[in-house]
């Protein structure tokens, strides 16, 4: 059992984050690195905006002070605003570019236990400031951006203080977190212990486990436990109206599950501070291959086959053509790549690599070479493309190139028209927007028995000052396109506001009272995130 009163682990070589874009400052593109990249979109701006020093920013003014006891800990410092400002959206980094402002927080909180979210929570429901907790800021759906109106002043509710793993159940094999542990800090308290969690989304260096809750957030695994709902044991949440401690159990049948209330809840019902988590042990046995396919359609039925086997991999990532081709692991045919992994803590998983690898011949597919007993060279590739990704998107933005991405899940009878009507409808939006016919490309993320989430990426041009509007309108257009095709609005990246139109349509009518009434009671002065997932409260 860890000691709870163990200092919060924050590495001295943790990196410093940027305030207008994704991730590690010392990562982002330089000049030089956006203009070689713009010059593969025709039409891209010729010259990259400059990224703006925060002392430059025009910041609204501070309109609230907080009572004397807290002031210890707030900030009003302009880096600390700036940075709680937006998520990581490409509208968020091209406003963050423009030194659009004007959604800055007034104070930034940052407190150290939860008697201190207690407190935070009581005087903003008393004197009218709306709170907006936040983790990480990773958020690509708007979720952490106040949009409301009517509040008197915003608080940033940054709980990245509240970083350590409490407890360790070893003979449970599970762990009390709290919410503000970043992915790096959370597994290197675990590792000792020769466990994991075992969630790594693409955000897990920037992202906490309280985002994670909040947004019902999907991991880098593909099949089996792929989002965070299924790890979770038991949750610990404060709201305006009191504090929610649900039973720490493996499974209960006890009426409606209390921590189904708050997980997705994104911040609007109550503030997660700790949650007693599954883990597993660490693997020690990974394997993984590449398979080619020529067919498109082909290399779908095998992934379906894959899903409905039970062998679970790990990694089941299928490229179509543009998107193998943008990850760098297009064969030279340009077909669609599957990437394979499979992982275990207990014994070699090689047998089961070679089931998934001949069902996937079965339909046409043709192995890759492998580079190494642990792994082949497309898997690496993948993974190190993966992860540099978010940089690229925002050097694309900074050379005003339109980049979206969405994600979804259907059933896989649905799938190929989904797949055509995104290219359709979606490429009609984007040559509308941009007159350019742009780059549509899609991945699977995450495969099940019933159904694929399928991850669109769209790059088209874009112009100079309009990057946002036009952005709104391909993001209008594939959210239409999902609704008509029975898909859902968002598999991993939360509703947030970005994608309020979508999941208002998407939730039936009486849950949505309910959820109404959910709100109504635990958050009566409507202060926690307004405008995610519900309407804010009007002056």
């Amino acid at each position: 059992m860890a000691d709870r009163t163990s200092p919060p682990l924050r590495p001295e070589s943790a990196p410093t984050r940027s305030w207008w874009g994704w991730g590690a400052s010392d990562q982002a593109l330089s000049d030089a690195e956006c203009a070689s990249l713009a010059a593969l979109v025709p039409g891209a701006a010729g010259t990259a905006l400059p990224v703006p020093a925060v002392p430059s920013l025009e910041l609204p003014p501070v309109r609230v002070s907080a009572p004397a006891p807290l002031a210890r800990l707030l900030s009003s410092a302009p880096a600390d605003r700036a940075a709680h400002t937006y998520g990581k959206a490409f509208r968020d980094v091209v406003r963050a570019l423009y030194g659009e402002m004007a959604a800055a927080p007034d104070l930034v909180a940052r407190p150290r236990d939860e008697r201190d979210v207690v407190d935070l929570l009581d005087w903003a429901a008393g004197a009218g400031v709306a709170v907006v907790p936040y983790g990480a800021g990773s958020s690509v759906v708007g979720g952490v951006e106040y949009r409301a109106g009517g509040h008197l002043g915003v608080l940033s509710l940054d709980l990245s203080r509240l970083d350590r793993v409490l407890e360790i159940d070893r003979v449970s094999r599970a762990a009390l977190i709290q919410a503000g542990a970043l992915g790096p800090a959370l597994e290197s308290q675990l590792r000792p212990h020769g466990l994991t969690l075992r969630h790594f989304p693409q955000s897990f260096a920037f992202s906490t486990l309280g985002g994670w809750l909040a947004t019902r957030a999907g991991g880098h695994y593909a099949t089996l436990h792929t989002h965070i709902d299924d790890l979770v044991e038991s949750l610990r949440v404060v709201t305006p109206s009191g504090v929610s401690q649900s039973l720490r159990v493996p499974g209960s049948g006890a009426g409606p599950s209390p921590d189904r209330l708050f997980l997705g809840s994104e911040g609007t019902l109550g503030v997660i501070t700790e949650a007693w988590m599954r883990l597993q042990d660490r693997p020690s046995h990974k394997v993984s291959a590449s398979v080619v396919f020529e067919r498109f359609p082909a290399a779908v039925d095998a992934v379906r086959a894959i899903a409905q086997s039970g062998l679970h991999p790990a990694n089941c990532r299928l490229l179509d053509p543009g998107e193998a081709a943008l990850s760098g692991v297009a064969s030279g045919g340009g077909g669609s790549v599957l990437v394979l992994g499979v992982e275990s803590a207990h014994g070699p998983v090689d047998g089961r690599l070679a089931e998934l690898v001949a069902l996937a011949r079965d339909h046409g597919g043709s192995p890759a070479e492998r580079a190494s007993a642990s792994g082949d060279s497309a898997a690496a590739t993948w993974r190190s493309a993966f992860l540099r990704m978010p940089y690229i998107r925002d050097g694309l933005a900074r050379m005003s190139v339109i980049s979206e991405t969405f994600e979804t899940a259907c059933t896989w009878d649905r799938f190929p028209e989904l797949y055509e009507a995104v290219h359709r409808e979606v490429g009609a939006a984007v040559k509308k927007v941009t007159g350019a016919s742009g780059l549509i490309n899609c991945r699977f993320t995450h495969v099940y028995p019933d159904g694929p989430a399928p991850y669109f990426t769209v790059i088209a041009p874009g112009r100079r000052g309009a990057e946002v509007a036009m952005w709104d309108e391909i993001k209008a257009a594939a959210m239409e396109t999902l609704g008509e095709q029975g898909a859902t609005v968002t598999h991993h990246h939360a509703v947030g506001r970005d994608h309020r139109p979508g999941y208002d349509r998407q939730r039936p009518e009486p849950f949505a009272l309910a959820l109404r009434a959910a709100k109504q009671a635990l958050d009566p002065a409507g202060i926690l995130n307004p405008g995610a997932l519900f309407d804010a409260p009007t002056a």
